[in-house]
């Protein structure tokens, strides 16, 4: 029997000694360029096709992941400025990117999440091949989430947001 896999992982957006400090309107712009550039962001994708785009309201785009570079995956994509994009996937999967205040309430303190939900996974719930897939899917979360973040970074010291 298939199983549902949730996980989340949370990073802060500008830690201690990150330079420039990302404001949310750099972050927000950096989802943006993600949605239609997703090879840029996330090293699991090769390559990112855009269907329709309608900016804000909503993008349609095709992605091919590495791993398996003859299938082609769908996914729908909106927008909630300045909080998330959520990624909506024909198997009803969907992953969420969020920006987030931290305790402070000001740009230095601004958090990134991402979360997963991913229907229909070959393993049975509560089974030990569940558990490797959550394992192995925690470190991919923190590296798309950090690898995000550095991502847009590096745009912005490039002057490409």
């Amino acid at each position: 029997m298939p199983t549902n896999l949730y996980l989340a992982y949370t990073a802060p957006i500008n830690p201690s000694g990150a330079s420039p400090t990302l404001t949310r309107a750099q972050v927000w712009a950096g989802l943006q360029r993600k949605i239609r550039h997703a090879e840029e962001f996330v090293s699991a994708i090769s390559t990112c096709d855009v269907l329709t785009d309608n900016g804000e309201a909503g993008v349609v785009r095709e992605v091919v992941f590495a791993a398996n570079p003859g299938k082609r995956v769908k996914e729908v994509v909106n927008s909630y400025k300045p909080l998330k994009v959520d990624f909506h996937q024909t198997d009803g999967s969907l992953v969420s990117n969020i920006v987030s205040d931290g305790p402070g309430l000001r740009d230095e303190d601004l958090l990134m999440t991402y979360t997963f939900q991913w229907i229909g996974q070959d393993a049975e719930p509560g089974s030990e091949e569940e558990a490797k897939m959550l394992e192995r899917n925690r470190g991919m979360a923190k590296g798309a989430v950090e690898g995000s973040i550095d991502t847009i970074r590096r745009l912005v010291k490039e002057g490409k947001i």
